[in-house]
């Protein structure tokens, strides 16, 4: 019997569907393959943004502005005037405190006058009760023997007693005096620290540039309150430049501090830089949340979930003079394990 053509066929359809399957699953094992062997020698990410420390200018005291140095997006210098602050109600306490000073000093220096006074009566009447006693023994044994008057044994009697109240007086003059000293150096020293706090507080008025940087988002302006501890002015720190970039968990075991990375910013494309790795994280959050002491990098893009990414800092190096750098730019990286 001559064989059908669908019989025949059958068998050349099963070759060749076992063929497209060998085919896509070499494929895919080779390109597997590829990818691991790619991925151990070379690893990026899109993941990645440039950073610094935005440093939080607040004044430390409150009161109104009355003059803005800057403008927004300038370059300042470590000790650049930013604002100043009304200095009139704090130099008006510094005055204030000065003459409590002066009032103290003279008051300190009438008390020392006294205490020397009193000593120096003190010595005048122990030296007057002494001549009294001798005085006195001398007139009473002179009585006893009826070789004096009553009389003048009367008045030695009352010269010791005035001598001995004299000495009584001059004792408590000098108490009073040491008490005052006392407090008078104690009210110098407490003005003197307050007008320490004063003056403090009236170098404050003038705010200076903490760092080198650009000024950000600049709001401020003259007849503004300055209230203390509440930061009015951001300066992204000039010296603190670096790239965040956050790498799979899958080539973290390969990454060393101090190995090579290359650079791709997206504010300045088709050009390479050059970094090294500075730190490489060793927790990340899992759970999102402000104020958290361990960094938390999203496990997905839209609507697919990623392997979980740990940051890696990466610090350029041979940067042009003059070389800009934005604050949360987008920046790609390549490392090679």
């Amino acid at each position: 019997m001559p064989v059908s053509p669908a019989g025949s066929a059958r068998p050349e359809i099963e070759t060749s569907r076992l063929h497209r399957l060998l085919t896509v699953g070499g494929t895919i094992l080779a390109l597997f393959i590829l990818y691991e062997v790619f991925t151990s020698f070379v690893a990026y990410t899109d993941d990645a943004y440039v950073r610094s420390d935005l440093v939080a200018v607040a004044p430390q005291v409150t009161g109104q502005i009355v003059e803005v140095h800057v403008v927004d997006n300038q370059e300042v210098k470590i000790g650049d005037k930013l604002f100043t602050i009304d200095p009139e109600p704090f130099q008006l306490v510094v005055n204030q405190w000065k003459a409590q000073i002066d009032r103290a000093t003279a008051q300190l220096k009438v008390a020392r006058e006294e205490l020397a006074v009193a000593q120096a009566a003190l010595q005048v009447s122990t030296s007057s009760h002494t001549y009294a006693v001798q005085e006195q023994s001398r007139f009473s044994d002179l009585a006893k023997r009826q070789f004096a008057p009553i009389a003048e044994l009367d008045r030695a009697n009352d010269v010791l007693r005035r001598s001995q109240a004299e000495m009584t007086m001059s004792t408590v003059a000098i108490a009073k005096a040491q008490t005052d000293i006392g407090a008078h150096q104690a009210a110098l020293e407490l003005a003197q620290a307050q007008l320490a706090s004063a003056q403090w507080n009236l170098d404050r008025t003038v705010v200076h540039a903490p760092n080198n940087g650009p000024i950000t988002n600049l709001t401020v302006r003259k007849g503004d309150m300055a209230t203390i501890n509440v930061p009015i002015i951001g300066i992204v720190d000039a010296d603190a430049w670096r790239i965040m970039a956050n790498y799979k968990q899958y080539y973290i075991r390969d990454f060393k501090v101090g190995d090579t990375a290359w650079v791709w910013l997206d504010s300045a494309p088709w050009h390479f830089h050059k970094g090294r790795i500075t730190g490489i994280a060793r927790g990340f959050s899992r759970n999102p949340g402000i104020d958290k002491l361990l960094p938390y990098v999203a496990p997905t893009t839209d609507w697919i979930r990623l392997q979980r990414r740990i940051p890696v800092t990466i610090v350029l190096e041979e940067l042009p003079p003059g070389y800009k750098l934005y604050m949360g730019a987008d920046a790609r990286t390549v490392i090679f394990p």
